[in-house]
C-alpha cells in the first residue's frame, strides 16, 4: 500500500514574484510576501502570468504544508501553482487526459499508476532541468521506479519507509532488552518475552490486518520485507515482475517464516487476542498496543508515527519509537519502501521549472523542514527531519549499503496487489489456507499476457 494520504480538497496557490506585493490567494499555505533571496531562484526563470497546475492524492494539512514548501519558489518565479488534492486522483487524473485536460503535472502515489499513464502516451519525459538534479540527488534504486524503457518520467519526491519494527524504549530498558541486530537475535528476544511474562498478558507481538476495504495490506508488507530478506533483491523483483511464479517455493517459504511469528499464539497478538484475531484488528490499533504495555514489537512503516496520540512521546528514551526491521546479518540492509512520484504532462518551460525545483535538495529540504515527511533526496540534511523516527528514516534512506525496493503490491497489476493479494493473506492470516495455497490461489489470479 502506498504512503500517500488520501482526502478530498482542491487548492489554490496565487503568487507574484519578488516585488513585495501582496500574495493573496486560493490555498491558505502559501500567501504573503516572500523574505527569501530570489538570486537562489534565479536559474528557475521568470513567469509573470503562467500558471502551472498539480494533481495529486494529497490534501488537508498535507496539503497546506506542500503549499508552504514553494512559497519562496513561487514567490520569486512568479509562477502560480495550482494543487489539486483528491481522494479519487486515480480515477479523476483519467477522466482529466482522456477528457483533454490534464494538469500539467502530477504527484503519482503508485509507479504502476504511472507506467499506465505513461503507456497511454499521455507523459513527456523529465524536462532536462530536473533530470540534472534527479542524477545527482536521487539512487538508481529510487529513480527506477519512474524510468520507463529506458526514460525518466517519474521523480520520487516524497517517500517512506515500511522496513520497522515499533517498541517501547522504557519497556525495553526495564527488562534488560537489547535492541537486535539480526533476525535470529529478534526471534531469540522474542522467545525471551515469552519466557520472562509467563502467563501474562503481554506478548512479544502485535499485529492487525484489517483497513477497510484494503484490509490484508499490512500482511503483503510483511512478506515483502521477509522476501528481500529471505530470497534477496534479485528473486524479489523477479516475483514482482511475475518472472518466476507467485507461489516460487521460495516465496513460501518466505511467508511461513512470517506465519513463524504472526500464526503462533505465544507470540501474539498482545492485548487482542489469539492469532486469528490479527484479521479483524485494525493496523494501527494494534500498534497503539505497545504505549499500553500489551506487547512489547509491531512491524509498521514510518508512517505509524502519524496514527499514535499526541501525548504519546515517541524518540529513542520515549514511550515509543522504532528499530530498523533486522536481516539474517547485521551487514545486510534491504529496505521496503513506498514514496510519490512526480511526472509532467507537458514540457512547457514553467512546468519544466517547477519539475526542477521539486526536483532539487532545496525543495526537499524545505519540505522536510516544514514536518511530516521525509525524502529520497540524498541532498536532505537529516536534521530538518521534524521526529526522530523520520531522521531515522532519512538516514536509512541515505545508507549507502541500503538496497531499497517498493512495495511490491503497489508494482503489481492491481487486480492482484491491490487483490487477491490482500484477499489471500487475510484468509491466511485467519487459518482458512496454508501459506502455499494461499499463494497459488494468488498466482492463478495473475491477468494472462
Amino acid at each position: 500500500m502506498g504512503a500517500a494520504t488520501a482526502g478530498g480538497l482542491a487548492m489554490a496557490l496565487v503568487l507574484s514574484a519578488c516585488s513585495g506585493d501582496d500574495l493573496g490567494g486560493g490555498g491558505d499555505g502559501g500567501g504573503g510576501d516572500t523574505d527569501a533571496d530570489c538570486a537562489d531562484y534565479e536559474q528557475y526563470g521568470t513567469f509573470e502570468g503562467e500558471t502551472v497546475e498539480i494533481s495529486s492524492t494529497i490534501s488537508d494539512q498535507e496539503a497546506d504544508q506542500l503549499e508552504e514548501s514553494w512559497a519562496d519558489f513561487v514567490g520569486c518565479t512568479g509562477i502560480t501553482i495550482e494543487h489539486n488534492g483528491t481522494n479519487e486522483f486515480e480515477s479523476q487524473i483519467f477522466v482529466q487526459v482522456e477528457g483533454g485536460n490534464a494538469p500539467n503535472l502530477a504527484i503519482f502515489p503508485q509507479p504502476g499508476l504511472l507506467q499506465r499513464m505513461q503507456e497511454g502516451d499521455y507523459l513527456v519525459p523529465a524536462g532536462e532541468a530536473a533530470m540534472d538534479a534527479a542524477s545527482a540527488n536521487y539512487t538508481e534504486d529510487w529513480l527506477t521506479y519512474g524510468n520507463i524503457d529506458g526514460e525518466q518520467f517519474g521523480i520520487p519526491v516524497m517517500g517512506s519507509v515500511k522496513s520497522y519494527v515499533w517498541y517501547s524504549p522504557s519497556a525495553f530498558e526495564e527488562n534488560g532488552y537489547e535492541v537486535p541486530t539480526t533476525w535470529s537475535e529478534m526471534m531469540d528476544l522474542t522467545d525471551q518475552i515469552v519466557a520472562d511474562q509467563g502467563e501474562g498478558s503481554a506478548k512479544p507481538w502485535c499485529f492487525g490486518i484489517e483497513s477497510g476495504g484494503a484490509t490484508g495490506w499490512p500482511a503483503t508488507d510483511f512478506l515483502e520485507d521477509m522476501v528481500l530478506r529471505e530470497a534477496g533483491p534479485d528473486v524479489y523483483d523477479q516475483w514482482v515482475n511475475h518472472e518466476i511464479p507467485f507461489d516460487d517455493p521460495q516465496i513460501v517459504a518466505s511467508l511461513e517464516r512470517v506465519g513463524e511469528i504472526l500464526q503462533n499464539p505465544d507470540y501474539v497478538n498482545g492485548g487482542i487476542g489469539d492469532p486469528r484475531s490479527i484479521a479483524t484488528t485494525a493496523w494501527s490499533d494494534a500498534g497503539l498496543q505497545i504505549p499500553e504495555g500489551n506487547c512489547f514489537m509491531f512491524r509498521a512503516a514510518s508512517f505509524f508515527e502519524a496514527q499514535l496520540p499526541d501525548d504519546v512521546e515517541v524518540g529513542p528514551d520515549g514511550d515509543v519509537f522504532a528499530f530498523y526491521l533486522p536481516a539474517d546479518t547485521a551487514d545486510e540492509q534491504p529496505l521496503l519502501v513506498a514514496g510519490d512520484y512526480l511526472a509532467a504532462f507537458d514540457d512547457n518551460e514553467a512546468t519544466q521549472a517547477v519539475q526542477a525545483y521539486l526536483a532539487s535538495p532545496e525543495w526537499a529540504n524545505s519540505r522536510v523542514s516544514i514536518g511530516g515527511v521525509v525524502s529520497p533526496n540524498q541532498g536532505v540534511d537529516p536534521q530538518n527531519a521534524s521526529s526522530d523516527v523520520l531522521r531515522l528514516t532519512l538516514e536509512l534512506m541515505q545508507d549507502e549499503d541500503a538496497v531499497a525496493r517498493f512495495d511490491g503490491s503497489d508494482l503489481m497489476p492491481s487486480s492482484v496487489g491491490a487483490g487477491t493479494f490482500w484477499t489471500e493473506m487475510t484468509s491466511w492470516i485467519d487459518g482458512q489456507v496454508e501459506a502455499e495455497d494461499a499463494l497459488t490461489a494468488v498466482e492463478e489470479s495473475w491477468p494472462q499476457d
